[in-house]
Parts: structure tokens; sequence; C-alpha cells
């Protein structure tokens, strides 16, 4: 019960404070519903919706790489930098995947 409570406070505090979660949940709330209506079958919707989901979760694990750099230092140091700069990537590739699967099933 915890664990889940711990769980919903993350996203709580990711939809209060990321600018970037919030807008991908606003983008998930757009379409995944029109995930479900153009997916031909199950495995359609699935992968549809999940690649979606799959962004919120790189999304969530980039934010933490960053708070705990932040919590680290707040100089400057050229490790803090490629950190944040790979979980930045992560959540840019995570998005292409969804324009890449979104376009070959829709298409």
């Amino acid at each position: 019960m915890a664990a889940t409570r711990y769980s919903f406070n993350g996203l709580l505090l990711a939809l209060k404070t990321e600018e970037a979660f919030k807008q991908e949940f606003a983008l998930f709330i757009v379409l995944a519903p029109l995930g479900f209506w153009l997916g031909q079958n199950d495995i359609e919707r699935l992968v549809l919706v999940g690649v979606l989901v799959l962004v919120l979760i790189v999304e969530l694990l980039n934010s933490a790489i960053e708070a705990v750099v932040d919590r680290v230092s707040s100089d400057f140091h050229e490790l803090s930098g490629q950190a944040k700069d790979l979980g930045s990537a992560a959540v840019f590739l995570s998005l292409v995947l969804v324009l890449i699967t979104w376009s070959v099933i829709i298409l």
C-alpha cells in the first residue's frame, strides 16, 4: 500500500512541477483515446497507447535523474551535464518512437 501511495505521490509531483511531463501527459490524454479508436485490433491499440505510456515513463526517469544531479551539487560539472543531456536524449528518442509507430500504424 505504501509503495502505491509513493507512486501516486510521484505522479502528482510530476504533474505539479514538471512542465515537460505536463505537456506529455496532455498529449497522452488526447492521443490515448484516439489510439483506441484508430487501432484496428487489440495489438495495434496496445502499441499506439503503449508508446505514449513509454514517453511518460522515460520523462519520469529523466526528471528523477535531473533531481538527483541537482541535489548532489548546484555547481557545474561536465558529468552532471552529460547525465541531464542523456536523459533528455532518452525522452527525445521515446517521442521519435511515438511518431514512427503512429505513422506506420495509421498510414
